[in-house]
Parts: C-alpha cells; sequence; structure tokens
C-alpha cells in the first residue's frame, strides 16, 4: 500500500495556510467562524489553530461576550508581532513601514532626499531605519521579510530591477544587499502592482475581481490590472505602464512634446509648482492644493484631469473593469471633485462598458505600496505556515 503520509501533510499545510490567511486578511474569528468559512469540522479547526498558535502566529482570546445563544467559541487573532517590512524607494524620499500579520502598521518612517537615491542608499537607509526600530517600536517582534516597491519594470522571474527611469536604476540587483543586510528574505515588484493588490486585498477594490489601478508618484504612473480576481504581469512581469501610454488629446499643450506620454502630461511635480511647495508627502499636496489654490492651480488640476478621465475611458473601453482605482497624487485629483470626474469618465466611454464602473481613490491612503510590498513579503508565510 502506497505511503498516504506526504498526502495527508500537504493538506494539512494548505489548511494552515488558508486558516492564517482568513484571520490575517478578514480579521479576528471565531472557531465556530473559522469552521463555516473553512467548511473543515470542529476538530480539524481545533488542530489547525493549536498549530498556528503553537509556532506563535495566532492568539487565541476569550469568547465574545455579547454572544448569548449557543457554546462559547474563542476567538483567534493573527500574532501583530509576526511583521513583515515595506519600502518604497523613490526620487524624493524613502517610504518604509512594519506591518504585522492582522494588517496593523507597526511603525512608520518617511525619509526626505536631496538627491535621487542609488541603490546603495536606499539599502542604506532603509536598514539604519530597521535597525532602530528593532530596539524601539518592533522590540521583541519577529521580522519574516521585507518587500520593496519599485517605480519601475522589475523581472518577475527574480525581482531585478530591469529600468527604473526617474531613479536611473538599470538592471539594478536590490534584493541581494538588502537581504544580506537584514538577514531576512527580501522580494521586490513594481510598485502599482503591489498598490493593486493592497487595494484589492484590503482596500477600495474588496468587493471586485476586475479591477484597473493607476498609481500616481513623484516617479511619475503605473498601473496594476487584475482580470477575475488575478493581477495580469504579461510575459516578463513588465504589464501595467500606464504612464508610457499616449493619449492623443486633442488641443492639449504637450509638455514634452517630442513624446507626450501620459505622465508627461499628468505629473505630481506640476501639482507641486502649481501649488507653491517645493516637496512634501501626498497629505501636504492634498491640503495645498483644497486649501490654497489660485487660479494658476486651478486650470493645472483641471488640465490634468481631463487628460487622466480620457485615459481611465480608454482602459473601461478595453478592459471593462467593474473599479479604477487611483492612487497617490491621481486620488487628489479625483478628490477634487468626485462627482464631476467620475461623470466626465462615463461620458467618454461606452455606455455598456461603463453601466456597472466604481471609481474611488486609494482606501489605505499613503500606506498603500507599504500594504502591498509588505504582503508580499508574508506571502511565503500565508503559503505554507510550516515552511
Amino acid at each position: 500500500m502506497a505511503d498516504k503520509t506526504p498526502g495527508i501533510e500537504s493538506v494539512r499545510r494548505a489548511n494552515l495556510g488558508a486558516l492564517l490567511r482568513l484571520v490575517h486578511r478578514e480579521g479576528p474569528r471565531s472557531r465556530s467562524a473559522l469552521t463555516a468559512e473553512t467548511g473543515l469540522n470542529r476538530s480539524t479547526i481545533a488542530d489547525l489553530v493549536t498549530a498556528l498558535a503553537e509556532r506563535g502566529l495566532v492568539d487565541e482570546h476569550g469568547p465574545d461576550p455579547t454572544k448569548r445563544v449557543g457554546r462559547p467559541s474563542p476567538v483567534v487573532t493573527a500574532n501583530h508581532d509576526i511583521v513583515a517590512i515595506g519600502i518604497n524607494p523613490e526620487v524624493d524620499a524613502i517610504e518604509i513601514g512594519a506591518v504585522g500579520l492582522g494588517r496593523q502598521t507597526r511603525a512608520r518612517a518617511r525619509i526626505d532626499l536631496a538627491d535621487v537615491p542609488t541603490v546603495r542608499d536606499a539599502v542604506a537607509i532603509a536598514t539604519d531605519v530597521i535597525t532602530t526600530w528593532l530596539r524601539d517600536e518592533l522590540a521583541g517582534c519577529r521580522l519574516i521579510g521585507a518587500g520593496v516597491a519599485v517605480p519601475g519594470l522589475v523581472r518577475a522571474s527574480d525581482g531585478l530591477v530591469r529600468l527604473a527611469p526617474h531613479l536611473d536604476w538599470r538592471d539594478e540587483d536590490i534584493a541581494t544587499p538588502l537581504a544580506d543586510a537584514l538577514e531576512m528574505p527580501v522580494t521586490v515588484d513594481n510598485d502599482a502592482s503591489l498598490g493593486a493588490q493592497a487595494e484589492y486585498l484590503f482596500g477600495a477594490a474588496r468587493e471586485h475581481r476586475d479591477v484597473v489601478y493607476l498609481n500616481g508618484g513623484a516617479s511619475g504612473i503605473g498601473g496594476g490590472l487584475i482580470m477575475d480576481g488575478t493581477i495580469i504581469r504579461g510575459t516578463g512581469g513588465y504589464a501595467g505602464e500606464w504612464g508610457q501610454t499616449r493619449p492623443g488629446i486633442a488641443n492639449e499643450s504637450h509638455r514634452r512634446t517630442h513624446d507626450g506620454v501620459f505622465e508627461d502630461e499628468v505629473g505630481r511635480a506640476r501639482l507641486l509648482a502649481a501649488a507653491e511647495l517645493v516637496g512634501g508627502d501626498d497629505a501636504a499636496l492634498a491640503a495645498a492644493l483644497t486649501v490654497g489654490s489660485g487660479p494658476t492651480a486651478h486650470e493645472e488640476i483641471a488640465r490634468q484631469r481631463r487628460v487622466l478621465a480620457a485615459t481611465i475611458s480608454n482602459a473601461v473601453n478595453v478592459l471593462n473593469p467593474s473599479m479604477v482605482v487611483l492612487g497617490g497624487f491621481l486620488g487628489i485629483l479625483r478628490d477634487q471633485d468626485p462627482e464631476g470626474f467620475d461623470a466626465d469618465v462615463r461620458e467618454r466611454s461606452l455606455a455598456v462598458a461603463a453601466e456597472d464602473l466604481q471609481i474611488a481613490s486609494a482606501a489605505l491612503g499613503q500606506d498603500r505600496l507599504l500594504i502591498g510590498a509588505a504582503e508580499a513579503a508574508f506571502a511565503r508565510l500565508l503559503a505554507d505556515p510550516l515552511g
């Protein structure tokens, strides 16, 4: 008779992963709720919860005191002291976040820069911040990995940064030196792809399976695409470079007449200039545009909104998503007048393609890329908690 043990063990590992993903992504769950949601029996759930608790991945607490009927069921919670690091290097700053299981942000830092960072700069700054956290905010935590959200083309097979033009990174390996410095696994991916997954799992696109995500950052505009619940990457992993499309806007003044790509027409730097800011994060930009914007700023906002609406309508007509999510300064543009912006997109789109369309600004705000990067770092643990 064939040995069934390896098959049984693989099923158990898969069930452990499913259970951990539930409490991580959906929040605390009673044992009875886990039984109902997974279809597993009570004794199996008890065994799985015990195994996860023994590895320090979940905690169990007393039953909900408001539960009045039936047998009390302990509540299972992800252990927030199991932490992944998210890192987003940009042309003007490096943002770093520590995210615990259950998506609790444990620490966050933005290091503003005078010069565009090299890979060595990014590794040194991130290592210094994380080392300090381990003595303070993250003392006693278990770090399981780091994810890096890069504004550029990242090869899916190995995380090599093929081209991050605004950072001037070409065929750069940031994963190896960062992993050596931090002594933990490092995952690297495109920033907008990670933002798309974060909004799909935890944010504005949670109830949707067909999603277009556009991310506006200091380096330009990228995007992520989720179709039927699956992230679309393309042959090499480079899909979603919305910023390099050519919108072909009539009667608009191209900012670079030799190419006129989308991110030349719609850009954060021009909004900062219109708001008379020399730098700052998205919160500072949003506040400046809302409170102190004069005629020049209003004109620039209106122009960029028109180009953005035209580009989104193209995506709606080609891909027929149920949700379009705008992150970074693109969300700020929409938030100036959400109803008017959404109506403009619908007017430019085919009526039948837009009839079920929703548009939203990123619900995770400035944490979207860091949460996406941390989720990539959690992936191995969530797939196989015993690995």
